[in-house]
Order: C-alpha cells, then structure tokens, then sequence
C-alpha cells in the first residue's frame, strides 16, 4: 500500500499548492517490518460507505493512514472535523492546504451518529487546522464532545488537537467540554520545526500541554512524534524530558512515511529494534504509557492503550 486512496482523486498540486514547486524527493523503498496489505475487508466498505452517508471525514484517509485496513476492518475509524482542507502547510502532511470553507452545523450529530452505527466504546476526534476562525475551532471542538457525551455516555471521548495558536481562550473551551485524552502532537524535534512545521512553535504546543493539566490535573495528556527526519536521539530524549516537564501521560512514536515527492525527504528507517528501544526510555522518563513502533500512529490501537492508561494511574495511585 502506497498511501494513494481512491478518495483522494485531488491531483497533488491541488492538495498541495505550496509544494508545486518544490524539487521532488525520491521515495525510498519500505523495509519489510512496514508493509501492510490494501484494505479489502467487507468491514472497511461499510465503514467507508457509512463515513459518505453521513458525509464525514476521516483522518485515515486525508492523511493516508497506512492502517487503516486494519482499523476499519474493526471499524475503528478517527473522525477529522471542520472540513478537509487545513490552513497550515506541514512538509510531512499529506492532508489538503487551502481555505477551508464554512463548519458544518450538523457534523457533531453526525459524528454522533456514527460512533453509534459503529459501536465505539472508544473515539478519537482530530482536525485541520483552522486558524482562520477566531476561536480556531474550539468551540466546533467542544459541540462535539458535547454531542458524543450526550448521545454515547459510555463512550471515552479523545481529541487530537491544533497548536490553537494565537487563539485567547481556546484551550479552556476545549477543556471545558470534557474529553477523556487530550491529545495535541509535537510531531518533531525543535530544530526540524523551521522546515517540518514552519507554521507552529515547539514551545506553543509544549505550552499548550502543559496549560491543559493546569486546568484539569486529572485529564490525561497524549503527545506524539514521527522519527526519519533527520533527528537524533539525543533530541528525541530531550523532547521526552520537555513533555515529561509538562506532565503529558501518554506518548506516541512512529516512523515518517513520505507522502509523496513533493513532500519532506525521507531521512531514513528506524529499525523495530530501535522504536523499542525509545520506548523503554520513555518508560523509565515515567510516561504512563508508551506505544512506540514504526506503524504506530495517534490513534492506532487507540482504545485498547486508553484502558491500559487509566490502569496505569489507578496503579499509580494505589502505589
């Protein structure tokens, strides 16, 4: 699987008018421990079916999730809200740039709806970035969680959150709406963040965690990395420290798969060995839970780390 999805029928200087002119970067050849099979499951059908009756979008696909036949053959899918095109333009994204168009009134019904049909006891909600509106989403955030609390109480809410930089307000609005994970990624090393993500700051989305347990000590905090940009390890270890600072619960490791020619060059595979290796570092930095392989993503195997997340705090405190 390439990471080219039948939805996605957007040539790639559409999706990516900042790119056009960049010099293609070759696509190196994937190692075997990170081939997966297309999605061919009845499963995968009906959720993508589902997913265009209620007209919603899914990060899986924007993003060119190289699980996602794995997950919707269980029917898990990651809900992107407020439209698919983002206001910012990360090298490694594979999601649209452009100017978004107007939020949808009904999508948090319909997310409802759909976490019903499916049958989630676990839901994670990301987005693009929408720095044109004045909250940045927030409150399209928090009508969501509002919605899924009301219409599947039983159900754990976790968000995937924008930097919301710039944005007074914001982060206590989310917050406010009470997701069970809330989740906003680094993505990268600071040094890297000039050419990966020129649009944000690594200290805005450090601050961003570190004000969310300032509101609610208790809510969980989930941040994530790629590794094969360039990085070193003394970096990473040094990330691990800031977010370890800001008493994030939850940390994601996974390797970069370049989207396309177009977008940051590939520095190289990091090896099963070697993701198993940061994770015991992590662990031993005192993350609660650490998932750290070359497929992981945010949202992979996102309910089954939940329930082994909030069993490692309620370890923690009878320790």
């Amino acid at each position: 699987m390439d990471g080219t999805l039948d939805k996605l029928s957007l040539t790639r200087a559409e999706r990516h008018p900042e790119k056009a002119h960049r010099p293609d970067n070759p696509i190196q050849r994937k190692p075997e421990w990170i081939r997966v099979r297309a999605p061919n499951s009845p499963e995968y059908a009906e959720t993508k079916r589902l997913m265009r009756e209620l007209k919603l979008t899914t990060v899986c696909e924007e993003a060119a999730c190289p699980n996602i036949g794995e997950c919707w053959k269980q029917k898990h899918a990651t809900f992107m809200i407020m439209g698919e095109t983002c206001t910012r333009a990360c090298a490694f994204c594979n999601v649209a740039t452009g100017k978004p168009g107007a939020l949808n009134p009904h999508e948090p019904a319909n997310i409802a709806e759909a976490v019903g049909k499916l049958g989630l006891d676990h839901v994670v909600v990301t987005s693009v970035d929408r720095d044109d509106l004045d909250d940045g989403g927030a409150g399209h955030f928090a009508e969501v969680i509002t919605a899924l609390h009301r219409s599947a109480p039983a159900t754990t809410v976790e968000i995937l959150t924008p930097d919301f930089m710039r944005k007074p307000g914001a982060i206590e609005t989310v917050v406010a709406s009470r997701p069970d994970v809330f989740n906003h990624n680094l993505e990268t090393v600071p040094r890297l963040y000039p050419t990966i993500r020129p649009g944000a700051r690594y200290f805005t989305s450090l601050r961003l965690l570190s004000r969310v347990k300032e509101i609610d000590p208790a809510m969980f905090t989930k941040s994530g990395l790629m590794v094969g940009l360039g990085e070193t390890r003394e970096e990473i270890l040094q990330v691990m420290d800031d977010l370890r600072a800001a008493d994030v619960d939850f940390l994601t490791i996974g390797q970069y798969l370049q989207p396309t020619p177009k977008h940051a060059a590939l520095d190289r595979f990091w090896t099963p060995a070697e993701f198993s290796e940061l994770a015991q570092m992590a662990r031993a930095k005192g993350f609660l839970m650490v998932s750290s392989s070359p497929l992981t993503r945010s949202s992979y195997h996102a309910g089954d780390d939940f329930a082994r997340l909030r069993a490692a705090r309620q370890a923690q405190i009878k320790g």
